[in-house]
């Protein structure tokens, strides 16, 4: 058993092992390389014998630079909080994990500097590629890094960046979600985004919810983007007769929504509907339960890396667009309006 600390370890260096075991610098960088058959069984053995002894553990980094590989991934990520980022980064993660690779994510915090500076440092690492889920604001930057390495981008489009997306099949969502909300008999939708702030899937999302309320007269709708008058746009929406709902765009902005609602005292979920884009753990911990349009979160991610990790073994087919279906999780927030359909089965 050795008696080293795990202070003095991570100062135990090659030579130390070389030295420890009477062979040369070489011969131990020829053992933790890939040159190991070259020695006897003799010299390996002993210098196996000292890095157990010695608690030596190599400087991957340093050996991945000197093969010209660091197994190294990037990911740059908008905002780390967002409960989506989280269940996509863990894909991501999951993914590279399996194929030996180390996952490196920097948070922008919606930052441009913040970004700016984040694309410097992966760039110094070495990374062998970079999964983006930003609004890309340093164009520049990705540009050039493209150049060196595959990049691939999640959720979020970059127009000048020809690159793989992964993501989601945001009109198939938005269309899934009105048409449920009408067959349960509402006939009032109040779309509540976060500001769309030129991100291509909020875009979709209200220019589809557009589009789905021309296309059904039954229906009436509107947009708000999330702000400090919140409560104050939900009590007039609530005022309004007839029955309404909710439809949240993403998960910040259901929980916004239930804030405030439960702030209104509304009776959730008899005085409105409410249906949420994204599936999060508390959902079905609120009045009868949030009915959901989950995203397969993992199988983005893992996407995501699948795209880099064949554009890093050569592939150099055109880019493509992966868009996921979601799954529709029916809870009772949007329990059927029956007067509603009783009254529209009479008029028939």
């Amino acid at each position: 058993m050795t008696s080293f600390s795990a202070a003095q370890r991570t100062r135990v260096t090659m030579l130390d092992v070389a030295q420890h075991a009477g062979v040369s610098k070489a011969s131990v960088s020829r053992f933790i390389g890939d040159d190991r058959a070259l020695l006897s069984d003799a010299i390996a053995q002993r210098i196996e014998q000292a890095i157990d002894h010695l608690g030596y553990r190599p400087n991957q980094m340093a050996r991945g630079l000197k093969r010209g590989r660091t197994r190294l991934i990037g990911m740059l990520v908008a905002d780390i909080r967002n409960p989506y980022s989280i269940a996509v980064m863990h894909g991501v993660e999951t993914a590279c994990r399996q194929h030996g690779y180390s996952l490196v994510v920097c948070n922008t915090d919606r930052d441009d500097e913040q970004e700016r500076q984040h694309l410097a440092a992966l760039r110094s690492y070495n990374i062998e590629g970079l999964i983006v889920n930003t609004l890309g604001h340093h164009l520049d930057q990705l540009l050039e890094l493209q150049r060196e390495m595959p990049l691939v981008l999640v959720d979020r489009k970059v127009e000048p960046l020809h690159s793989d997306l992964v993501g989601l099949d945001n009109p198939a969502a938005v269309r899934m979600a009105v048409e449920h909300l009408q067959q349960q008999g509402y006939r009032d939708v109040l779309l509540v985004s976060e500001a769309t702030d030129g991100t291509s899937s909020r875009l979709e999302r209200v220019e589809s919810f557009k589009q789905e309320i021309a296309n059904r007269p039954q229906l009436t709708g509107a947009v708000l983007e999330l702000n400090a008058e919140l409560e104050h746009h939900l009590q007039i929406f609530l005022a309004k007769s007839g029955p309404k709902a909710l439809f949240c765009a993403n998960g910040v902005a259901a929980l916004a929504c239930t804030r405030a609602l439960k702030s209104l005292g509304c009776n959730l979920f008899e005085d409105i509907g409410l249906i949420a884009l994204d599936d999060l753990d508390w959902y079905p911990l609120v009045g009868t339960g949030i009915t959901a349009l989950a995203q397969p979160t993992e199988a983005i991610g893992a996407t995501a890396f699948d795209c880099l990790l064949k554009r890093l073994r050569g592939d150099t087919e055109p880019t493509r667009t992966l868009d996921f279906p979601p799954q529709l999780i029916i809870r009772g927030s949007t329990n059927p309006c029956r007067s509603e359909l009783a009254r529209e089965n009479r008029q028939r």
